[in-house]
């Protein structure tokens, strides 16, 4: 899959050191993908990933992290629309964002 926003992903990691490693696994597996439809993102990630609108939520370093994206299955595109830690996830709206 191609990545579009990958500077907010960079932000959360200088934030966040503790989290680099895992964000940047997630970032290489999701680029390593090949996701057609929201079921092939759940075979990835598990059910709880599929959010309303094309978009998914990631779970991150025992969910302590959040990524959420809008997927463009036919363009093969995932654009991020945020990163950050738990408490920041809960202050946005992820079908919205």
């Amino acid at each position: 899959m191609d990545v579009i926003g990958k500077d907010k992903l960079d932000r959360c990691m200088r934030k966040h050191a503790e989290a680099r490693d895992q964000l940047a696994a997630w970032l290489a597996h999701v680029e390593n993908a090949d996701w057609q439809k929201p079921e092939d993102v759940q075979q990835d990630f598990g059910p709880d990933s599929i959010l309303p609108g094309s978009r998914a939520v990631f779970n991150i370093k025992g969910k302590k992290y959040r990524v959420v994206v809008v997927i463009n299955y036919a363009m093969r595109i995932v654009l991020i629309r945020f990163a950050g830690t738990h408490d920041e996830y809960n202050k946005i709206d992820a079908t919205k964002i």
